[in-house]
């Protein structure tokens, strides 16, 4: 993981599938990158790839589409450096992931031969050290989830909590407005219970402007940009301003 002289983990979102994308991202600075499999067309072979163009250069977060055990447990053994799950929005569903997520006898994670194993070779220290190194976040995006906030934050063994503000907003009938006074105190709400819990938090961000406030409060984990969006806004960029030279000569 590269080094970072801030507070704050600096990161982007993968969902092309493309490696070049994806080694692109690698050397572009950010520290981690959080590849989406629920809003993308990613298959767990896709992110191994992307898993090893990225290796050792940034810190891996695979967002699963739900929570499925199986999933989980096959997700985990491509090596990525952790989940994020989204739509939790009680603790039991919040225990359901920690027991899929690791090894007996905090969990009931099942034991194979894979890349996160060193195909073998790393067997004994992977499964030594993957309940203590492994990150489970939770995704806190459903107004459900706010309600039993404080019972989420009581369970053990995960290791911090991410805000989704656009599912959150539409849970609130509020779809897209997530700078509603309604939707942003509901998001203060989950933050200021991950103060008062210690735990560690982020959110999400479509610009780098988008997220001073959240700066300026103390969030750990900032998620910035998507891969398809910055390439499309930017393809979009360059032709209106070729298409308004055009127009001046």
């Amino acid at each position: 993981m590269k080094e970072n002289k801030y507070k704050q983990m600096l990161g982007t979102i993968y969902t092309t599938g493309s490696l070049h994308v994806a080694e692109m991202i690698s050397n572009s600075g950010f520290n981690w990158v959080m590849i989406d499999m629920e809003h993308s067309a990613l298959s767990l072979e896709d992110v191994q790839e992307a898993l090893q163009v990225f290796d050792k250069k940034i810190y891996r977060i695979v967002r699963i589409p739900g929570i499925d055990e199986i999933l989980i447990k096959r997700i985990l053994d491509t090596g990525c450096d952790g989940i994020l799950v989204p739509m939790v929005k009680t603790a039991q569903e919040a225990a359901r992931v920690i027991q899929a997520s690791k090894y007996p006898p905090e969990g009931q994670r099942s034991v194979g031969l894979t890349r996160a194993h060193g195909y073998g070779q790393d067997s004994n220290y992977y499964l030594s050290h993957a309940n203590e190194n492994i990150h489970i976040m939770l995704q806190i995006e459903h107004i459900e989830g706010v309600k039993n906030i404080d019972s989420i934050l009581k369970v053990k063994g995960f290791d911090s909590i991410f805000i989704g503000p656009y599912d959150l907003s539409a849970s609130m009938g509020l779809i897209g407005q997530v700078t509603h006074p309604d939707v942003r105190a509901a998001i203060d709400q989950i933050k200021s219970k991950c103060n008062e819990f210690k735990v560690p938090y982020g959110i999400y961000g479509a610009s780098p402007e988008a997220l001073i406030s959240e700066i300026k409060d103390g969030c750990t984990y900032l998620l910035c940009g998507l891969d398809i969006l910055l390439f499309s806004f930017a393809l979009k960029s360059t032709f209106e301003k070729l298409q308004e030279l055009c127009g001046n000569y």
